[in-house]
């Protein structure tokens, strides 16, 4: 398996577009761990919360560089999707990361094979890995052959999904 350098290669050389996938309902194994359990325990913010990405998503966006992203998840929110969405997600729009949601209550998965991703400019992925506790194991970067596969994943995510905007003033709490 790759390194998660490998990743931040991808992140440094795409040109036009990164688009993620999100599958899981619990990543709390991996980032922002700290901020977290100040939300489980009810506290604000902590201070320099998601400062770094927030910085790297307005260099991107600066340049032009799309970031956007489909979280596909049933309803009810797990504590760490309540978590992702209202700080997450609420917060790194302000830099400029699109989301949508695929919101699978009640109804069948369109990507029920679909493992967690990265995919840039339709060209280069990357495989995200984590374990059964949410804690990020690393990022396996694909030959540019397997790229179509993933393609497909995405054409399919963004014909589901609805903005998250739109999905938070329906469900958010």
């Amino acid at each position: 398996m790759a390194s998660s350098s490998g990743l931040a290669e991808l992140f440094e050389r795409f040109r036009h577009e990164a688009f993620r996938l999100e599958t899981l309902d619990d990543y709390s194994g991996s980032g922002n761990i700290d901020a977290y359990r100040a939300f489980r325990a009810g506290l604000g913010r902590p201070a320099g919360y998601n400062t770094e990405w927030l910085e790297e998503l307005r260099r991107l966006t600066q340049q032009g560089k799309r970031v956007y992203r489909v979280h596909v998840l049933r309803r009810p929110l797990t504590e760490y999707l309540r978590f992702e969405l209202g700080w997450g997600y609420r917060t790194n729009t302000t830099a400029g990361e699109e989301f949508f949601i695929l919101d699978v209550t009640g109804a069948s998965n369109p990507l029920e094979a679909a493992p967690d991703f990265w995919l840039f400019d339709s060209e280069d992925t990357a495989v995200m890995r984590y374990d059964d506790a949410g804690a990020f194991l690393g990022a396996e970067v694909l030959p540019r052959d397997e790229a179509a596969d993933y393609v497909a994943y995405r054409r399919t995510a963004l014909a589901h999904a609805e903005p998250f905007a739109d999905w938070w003033a329906k469900y958010g709490e």
